[in-house]
């Protein structure tokens, strides 16, 4: 079981198309950001400052966002909190520990956010000249949440044809969800592969300075991590490894 690996995509040349990726900090986003720079494009950072518990997420960001070379970074300030409705905006809600039942949407599902996110790469990236935008959605962890579906991002890429400038020219930018299909575990081995800093991403939905251990996100992270060989990501902070739940009792359906 060896360590992280570190093959950091080298930065492209101004001359690359640009990609607009949306930029969490979590290890995802940080993944499908290191894929964009893998697939030959000069990326531009977004991230959002929603008024999510967990806003320990927007300091990761950066990190990564140097790790990996990215010179445009912007993070703005989006206030979803202050109508309510997602225990990740509402710190007296309980965080769910036990995963998500068929057929059902957890409390942690924020009305609207990736459709309002989506429209802000957008515009971040017609104006930019972007021909692509990433993302690090997920529909085999989050199949839960109605906006992490192959057929939402279907629906939103028709929505920029029709809904912008360039896409009314023929040419809006493409949506990339390159990790919208993978197991969490294969997301790990991507991330190694492309030289994602996984110990700087932040995943844990608690408001705390370290993971929780405990939370939905913490513990499918740290299974992947362990069985994908990375023990020493583990943040093994709610219990002992020997109690983690097995993966396939926290994995949702996947969604084809």
């Amino acid at each position: 079981m060896g360590g992280e690996q570190s093959q950091t995509p080298e930065p492209k040349p101004q001359n690359c198309p640009k990609a607009v990726v949306l930029l969490s900090g979590g290890l995802d986003s940080a993944t499908a950001a290191a894929q964009a720079i893998a697939d030959g494009y000069q990326p531009i950072a977004l991230s959002l400052d929603y008024g999510q518990r967990h806003n320990r997420e927007l300091q990761a960001a950066q990190v990564i966002a140097r790790h990996l070379g990215i010179q445009q970074h912007y993070t703005i300030a989006v206030n979803l909190a202050q109508w309510g409705g997602s225990s990740l905006t509402d710190p007296r809600q309980t965080l769910p520990q036990d995963g998500v039942q068929d057929n059902q949407i957890p409390s942690t599902y924020v009305p609207g956010r990736n459709t309002v996110f989506i429209a802000l790469a957008l515009a971040l990236a017609e104006a930019q000249g972007a021909v692509a935008i990433y993302l690090g959605i997920n529909a085999v962890d989050y199949s839960g949440y109605p906006d992490c579906r192959p057929p939402y991002l279907e629906a939103f890429q028709a929505l920029a044809q029709v809904s912008s400038k360039v896409g009314l020219e023929g040419h809006a930018p493409q949506l990339v969800a390159p990790l919208v299909l993978d197991s969490k575990v294969d997301i790990v081995r991507r991330a190694l592969a492309l030289g994602v800093p996984i110990a700087e991403t932040w995943s844990c939905y608690g408001g705390g300075e370290e993971p929780c251990g405990t939370c939905d996100s913490c513990r499918i992270r740290d299974r992947a991590l362990w069985d994908a060989g990375q023990p020493q990501l583990v943040s093994n902070q709610g219990r002992p490894l020997g109690q983690m739940v097995p993966l396939g009792e926290l994995d949702h359906p996947s969604v084809s």
